[in-house]
């Protein structure tokens, strides 16, 4: 009996891959999430079963997007070379992994290019729990700025004097100060949780560690390092007891937890203001949600951008910090402009398109060489010269806009394109949009348009005064061979 459902599980796992490769021949690339549905909603099989058969899922895709980055073609594989500014998800590195989730960090901003060192002390990391998971207590010498993506969870924070448990669900923002005991559940039955974590450590500069106190073997808590003389006097316990205590759990950092905890867990009545679990009730220190009850502050049929920044979160004030999300309408594009002070971090949540960036600091040549060649040479220049820097987008894609340097974001034609910012140096910083409704040149003088664009003021109004709609655009019309739609 036991054979014969093994068999039907393996049948059901090669039919749901089947059925994501003939999604891929049909050019509608199929998500992890899509594969999964499939496993859940087999009636015939056991939770075990479908837990199984989701983590082929996640195989696939995995094999699947190493397999498409090794078939990428040399142009490709060149120009992201040349490219400092875009870190796609290869660059990624699991630190942690059980078969109840993982954490996803990302490699270093200046172990790729020297030109990022103004955000070399941010890390971005991604933390995936499957339903139904624990994540044990922990602590990390960074302060951060975590994002909910999808899902739904309850997190707490240890505070000196209190403990705070709030629910968590997509687009809720949670402040978490370094040192912070910290320990979080996927309360949903199905939906994984995903979070996108920002850290800006404080001991190492782009260096950070866990810690973990409880646990025992795996993870290792911390406590075990301590001498048994000091554990005996510190706990009042005896050698045997704590040598017994310190080695049961073994299971690692993800933890499947039961229906019944997990509903305790999310329940409990507690919050910084005492009033209820956060939303329901009370005041929360530490999250804020992007979209609940809210409008985007830019919007037209074209794409949305929902923005937080201190003034309405306050715990981002010491940070220096705005965290927003930007929804490009399929087809259709993000206006072109720059900040005066801010750098983007931004971050691929859903659907593909591509970005292109004016930027002075690389050549042709190389990715990391700054643009010193004709002064090198002892030729004068009648201005900076420019190289496109360009690349294809897709999900969990990292690419950073420094302060100052024009961009735009376009979305395929085939899906929205959403996209999690943290602009990090938000203070004092400027938007300047560049086309589009209130560009910079429509404010310019008569005579400083005619000089700057050698032609009368009406043709300059003409050129930059067509384009009515405000921040998000119509998208470009697609060209033959484009290779990023």
């Amino acid at each position: 009996m036991a054979a014969k459902s093994k068999l039907s599980l393996i049948i059901l796992i090669l039919s749901v891959l089947v059925l994501c490769a003939g999604l891929a021949v049909a050019k509608q690339d199929p998500e992890p999430k899509q594969c999964m549905h499939q496993c859940s909603i087999q009636q015939q099989y056991d939770e075990e079963q479908k837990e199984e058969c989701a983590r082929k899922c996640e195989d696939y895709h995995r094999e699947k997007k190493k397999r498409e980055s090794e078939e990428r073609g040399e142009e490709e594989k060149e120009q992201e070379k040349h490219n400092p500014y875009v870190f796609e998800d290869e660059r990624f590195s699991t630190e942690v992994k059980t078969e109840q989730g993982r954490v996803d960090l990302l490699t270093k901003f200046t172990d790729k290019s020297k030109l990022l060192r103004g955000i070399e002390n941010y890390r971005v990391a991604l933390l995936v729990a499957n339903p139904n998971a624990f994540v044990v207590p922990n602590h990390f010498d960074a302060d951060a700025v975590l994002v909910v993506t999808q899902g739904r969870g309850t997190i707490t924070l240890i505070h000196e004097d209190e403990r705070e448990s709030f629910n968590i669900e997509r687009g809720d923002i949670i402040r978490v100060r370094a040192g912070t005991p910290i320990y979080l559940i996927n309360r949903d039955d199905n939906e994984k949780l995903y979070i996108v974590k920002l850290l800006q450590p404080v001991n190492l500069p782009g260096h950070y560690e866990v810690f973990f106190g409880a646990g025992g073997e795996k993870p290792e808590s911390f406590y075990r390092t301590f001498s048994t003389e000091i554990l005996e006097a510190a706990l009042k316990t005896s050698r045997d007891k704590l040598e017994n205590f310190f080695e049961r759990q073994d299971q690692g950092p993800f933890l499947k937890a039961s229906k019944e905890k997990i509903e305790a867990m999310s329940s409990h009545e507690e919050g910084g203001g005492g009033g209820g679990i956060w939303p329901f009730g009370g005041y929360s220190k530490g999250a804020f949600n992007l979209f609940r009850k809210r409008r985007p502050s830019q919007s037209n049929k074209y794409g949305q951008l929902f923005e937080v920044d201190a003034d309405e979160f306050k715990p981002l004030k010491d940070l220096d910090l705005r965290v927003s999300y930007a929804n490009i309408t399929k087809g259709c594009m993000s206006a072109l402009y720059y900040n005066s002070m801010a750098t983007k971090i931004a971050i691929v949540v859903e659907g593909e398109g591509y970005f292109e960036m004016a930027c002075p600091h690389v050549s042709s040549k190389s990715g990391d060489q700054q643009s010193q060649d004709s002064r090198s040479s002892g030729r004068k220049k009648s201005g900076p010269s420019y190289q496109k820097i360009s690349s294809r987008l897709r999900p969990d894609t990292v690419f950073i806009v420094p302060a100052g340097h024009p961009f735009v974001t376009v979305a395929s034609r085939n899906k929205n394109l959403e996209i999690l910012c943290f602009e990090v140096n938000i203070k004092n910083n400027i938007r300047y949009p560049l086309a589009g409704k209130g560009n910079i040149v429509q404010q310019f003088e008569k005579e400083a348009k005619e000089l700057a664009f050698k032609t009368k003021e009406e043709e300059v109004d003409k050129i930059f005064g067509n384009q009515d709609e405000e921040f998000f655009f119509p998208g470009p019309r697609q060209q033959r061979g484009r290779a990023y739609e």
